[in-house]
């Protein structure tokens, strides 16, 4: 069978006939379709396809040891959220994943409980706690939790080495036998993601901001469960309706409101009065590689 505009989707998908993993089969005649689909759609230009090949090879010569641009990519076109949505649908019973991000580069420190991650003290302190139970509410003891969130100039550590800390404002908890987990910290604030490579190029042509609204980010698991890549979002942070790379969710919105307690405070090692955000996790029955529930 000839190539042809008209057959050129049925040409391509039939040479990968042979691939002895049908899901890569299966993956790769779809993305043919779609691809051969789309040329047509738009009547691309010689020109267009040179210049869109040319963004690709600078966002790949723009990726080093600590900033990746393709997720970056990835995230602005919504495809990481799409990905995340399909790969963890909780039925309403769990917490609500959301993107990763291009800065989960290293490895979080392990931290004890009540440490305060907030490595260089800037910004507005903030206690941070929550519990991990299962979808019937069964506490998790011993579950992970990793965090890691910006600066107050919205920033990570990775981000400016020599500026801030290794490991500013990263932890590793391990939850109690109640299944709770506490920390210090700042408050997240909102902060633009890097756009001085192609990223923010295709920003700024599209004419959107790069923008996120204030976060923090989370990696929970448990033995016996399916763990959640997921942020918490500050409540009166800018950039909620209109986040650069789609992640907020209505239900990991959450208030920090200033508490003035000053037995809590002297407990938990804070001046009083200070902020608090609480987020419980709750994670499906399962493991990590199984698929949509």
């Amino acid at each position: 069978m000839g190539f042809s505009e008209e057959r050129s989707a049925d040409v391509v998908a039939a040479s990968f006939a042979g691939a002895a993993d049908p899901r890569l089969r299966q993956v790769l005649s779809s993305l043919v379709r779609h691809l051969h689909d789309f040329v047509k759609e738009v009547d691309l230009t010689d020109e267009e396809w040179a210049a869109g090949i040319g963004f690709l090879t600078r966002t790949g010569q723009t990726c080093t040891d600590v900033r990746q641009e393709f997720i970056l990519l990835s995230d602005v076109l919504g495809v990481s959220m799409l990905v995340e949505t399909v790969n963890h649908r909780t039925g309403g019973v769990a917490t609500e994943s959301t993107v990763l991000g291009p800065f989960h580069q290293v490895r979080s420190p392990d931290r004890r409980l009540g440490d305060d991650i907030n490595l260089d003290g800037k910004g507005v302190p903030c206690l941070v706690s929550g519990r991990v139970t299962g979808p019937d509410g069964t506490a998790l003891p011993g579950a992970r939790v990793d965090v890691w969130q910006t600066n107050e100039d919205g920033f990570y550590d990775v981000q400016q080495p020599g500026v801030q800390p290794a490991g500013n404002l990263r932890g590793l908890f391990t939850t109690d036998e109640q299944g709770r987990y506490w920390f210090r910290s700042a408050v997240p604030r909102y902060y633009p993601i890097p756009a001085d490579g192609p990223v923010g190029e295709l920003l700024t042509a599209t004419g959107r901001h790069p923008y996120r609204p204030a976060h923090l980010h989370f990696i929970v698991s448990a033995p016996g469960h399916r763990p959640v890549t997921t942020h918490v979002f500050v409540a009166d942070s800018p950039y909620l309706d209109s986040d650069a790379v789609f992640g907020v969710k209505e239900s990991l919105i959450r208030d920090v409101p200033e508490v003035d307690d000053p037995a809590r405070a002297a407990a938990t090692g804070m001046a009083n009065p200070f902020r608090a955000l609480t987020f419980d996790i709750t994670l499906l029955r399962g493991d990590a590689h199984e698929g949509p529930a």
